[in-house]
C-alpha cells in the first residue's frame, strides 16, 4: 500500500478581533516593537522575537497573525497582544477571550516520487507552469480549496487550507493524481 505524504506546518494564518479600538499612532509611540506608516499600509506591525510572530494590528482591532505554527501559539500570542495593547486602548466589546479563525496554513512535505512537471502541466488542466519564471508547477484544487506547489523532485508546498485535514485531503488527491506522472527512477 502506498504511503500516506506526512506534512510539516510551515506557518498559520489566523485572524481575530481583539474587542478593542485601538490609536495606532500612541501604540507606535509607546511600544518599541509596533511599527506603523499609515502611507505605506493603513495597519501598524507587531513583532515578537518568542514565538517568532507578527500581527498587523487596525484601528477597528481586527487582526492578522502570522508566524506561528500552531493554534494554541496563536491563542497565546493574541492574548499577550491583547495585555500589552488594553492599557491604551478603549474596550469596544465585553468579551475577554476573541474568536480566533485560521485563514490559511502552509505546510511541506513529499509525496516521494519524481515528477515529471512538464508532463504535468501539459496533461492536467488545473496546473501552471512557466520554468523560466519559477522550477515549481501549480497544481490548485477547488476541493479542499488548496493550492500546492510541485517540484520535480516530489517536494510540495500546500497553501490555503484551513485545517489539517484539509492539507491531508490535497496530499492524498495529487499523490493519486499525479503518480501516473511520476517519472521512473533510473538505476545507477
Amino acid at each position: 500500500m502506498a504511503k500516506k505524504p506526512e506534512f510539516v506546518i510551515t506557518n498559520m494564518v489566523a485572524s481575530a478581533s481583539l474587542g478593542l479600538e485601538l490609536d495606532l499612532y500612541a501604540l507606535a509611540s509607546k511600544i518599541p516593537e509596533i511599527e506603523y506608516e499609515p502611507e505605506q499600509f493603513p495597519g501598524a506591525i507587531l513583532k515578537y522575537q518568542d514565538p517568532k510572530a507578527s500581527l498587523l494590528l487596525f484601528k477597528n482591532g481586527k487582526v492578522v497573525c502570522v508566524g506561528c505554527k500552531k493554534r494554541e501559539v496563536i491563542e497565546k500570542v493574541i492574548q499577550r497582544t491583547i495585555k500589552k495593547l488594553t492599557p491604551y486602548a478603549r474596550r469596544i466589546t465585553k468579551t475577554k477571550k476573541p474568536k480566533i479563525e485560521i485563514t490559511n496554513i502552509v505546510a511541506s512535505a513529499s509525496l516521494n516520487m519524481e515528477l515529471d512537471l512538464y508532463k504535468i502541466a501539459y496533461k492536467i488542466s488545473d496546473v501552471e507552469y512557466e520554468p523560466e519564471q519559477f522550477p515549481g508547477a501549480i497544481l490548485k484544487f477547488k476541493e479542499p480549496k488548496a493550492s500546492l506547489l510541485l517540484f520535480k523532485n516530489g517536494k510540495v508546498i500546500c497553501a490555503g487550507a484551513k485545517n489539517e485535514k484539509e492539507i491531508r485531503q490535497a496530499l492524498n488527491k495529487a499523490k493519486k493524481m499525479l503518480a501516473p506522472y511520476a517519472e521512473k527512477r533510473r538505476s545507477k
